[in-house]
């Protein structure tokens, strides 16, 4: 009898535990991690100027948005659930693959992203409360249903993906400036390579989920190639906006343009190449192109 009653209770504590692993991976959680890094920078940069600014603080702001990010995430996914279960890569996703029903991710996301907008009211200020609203709003009500529709669907979700360092920004000063503006700036070019490169790796995928992305449509890979040459140009051009408004010195202007020069090579090569490889390596180079500007900024201005 004790044996049966211990299995039982082995077997409610694993599908609790796996409903549980299932809520976390609508917040996904390498995106997540993204989200609250560039946040962080944003409060860092802006704390500097800043007296009052402190640990705790910044504790607060990366808490509230990334319950912001993980409420539109759920959103997203329960919004989708339909067209992820029609592609390889999305289709194991919690809603699709049956491990949770869309009324739970609706429930998830619309509690996760209320609760933070709450959260950062309370605990930072209304002005990086409001950018989170913007955020999850234009997020949710915009780009995921603009993604099938039209390819230019991208330049509308990099709106919200390039808005986390204003957060951390107003919650370290309470204000906004031209210098956080040029983050925006950094994080809304660097989204459009990234994509695009994405795109094209998965476009049998994005074309099997009825998505109309320019990969999709753009049969000989030309005009997707195109997008990331010469966005990653831009990129490279917005990436020295933090010298011209004073936010950072030479030290970051020299490695900003050596960054963004091979980040225009990969580029160069995918062009050269169009393949899914190719489209990867792109993707790798992008990833790891971010962080390094970033810490460089953050190391220009804190020490150099």
């Amino acid at each position: 009898m004790s044996e049966s009653v211990s299995t039982a209770s082995v077997s409610v504590s694993t599908a609790f535990a796996r409903r549980v692993a299932a809520f976390a991976e609508l917040g996904k959680a390498r995106i997540l991690a993204l989200v609250l890094v560039v946040t962080a920078v944003g409060f860092a940069l802006a704390a500097q100027q800043q007296s009052g600014a402190s640990v705790l603080a910044l504790i607060h702001a990366l808490i509230g948005t990334a319950l912001v990010a993980a409420g539109a995430n759920a959103l997203n996914q329960a919004l989708e659930a339909t067209f992820d279960a029609r592609m390889l890569r999305t289709q194991d996703r919690p809603v699709p693959s049956g491990r949770l029903t869309r009324r739970e991710a609706l429930a998830f996301g619309l509690t996760c992203g209320a609760s933070g907008l709450l959260y950062l009211g309370l605990q930072t200020n209304a002005l990086a409360c409001l950018i989170a609203g913007v955020t999850l709003v234009s997020y949710v009500a915009l780009y995921t249903p603009l993604k099938r529709i039209s390819p230019m669907c991208v330049y509308v979700g990099a709106v919200p993906g390039a808005l986390p360092p204003l957060i951390g920004w107003a919650a370290g000063s309470g204000t906004l400036s031209f210098q956080a503006l040029s983050l925006f700036v950094i994080l809304y070019f660097w989204q459009l390579p990234h994509f695009a490169a994405i795109a094209w790796q998965y476009r049998e995928d994005y074309a099997r989920g009825g998505y109309p992305m320019l990969a999709v449509i753009d049969s000989d890979g030309w005009r997707t190639n195109l997008h990331v040459i010469t966005h990653t140009v831009g990129l490279l051009g917005a990436s020295l906006l933090p010298v011209w408004v004073g936010l950072s010195g030479v030290a970051y202007g020299v490695a900003a343009m050596a960054l963004g020069t091979a980040f225009l090579l990969c580029g160069i090569y995918f062009l050269t190449r169009k393949n899914p490889t190719t489209a990867r390596q792109t993707v790798l180079a992008s990833v790891a192109y971010l962080p390094l500007l970033l810490g460089m900024l953050l190391l220009d201005r804190t020490l150099l």
